[in-house]
């Protein structure tokens, strides 16, 4: 007899979910559009990406630098998918602490 769960396929519409850790960590999005900047919230994080919860007003674009004070580092990033408060990144790089930003 099978069972009906391994028979299960995830949606193609769905973000591919592999491990992420859970994290709570504050971050910023800076646009470079006029120094824009929005603050949003790391919600897990793993080697490849991360999970953000940003507040429904703000404008993400595609491509951004997501500044992380408790990595110390900035990480180029790749929207991979959006869904009410929550976008899910890429990261394609990693540069030092953007010198406009004190925090």
């Amino acid at each position: 007899m099978t069972n009906p769960v391994d028979n299960l396929q995830q949606d193609p519409g769905e973000p591919e979910r592999k491990h992420r850790p859970r994290v709570l960590k504050g971050g910023t999005v800076i646009t470079g559009i006029q120094n824009s900047e929005v603050v949003v919230t790391l919600r897990n994080q793993h080697a490849g990406g991360a999970e953000l919860k940003v507040p429904l007003e703000s404008r993400v674009p595609d491509r951004f630098l997501l500044y992380v004070p408790l990595d110390g580092v900035a990480y180029r990033c790749e929207v991979r998918w959006r869904r009410n408060d929550r976008v899910g990144v890429k990261f394609i790089g990693i540069e030092p602490k953007p010198k406009m930003h004190y925090g």
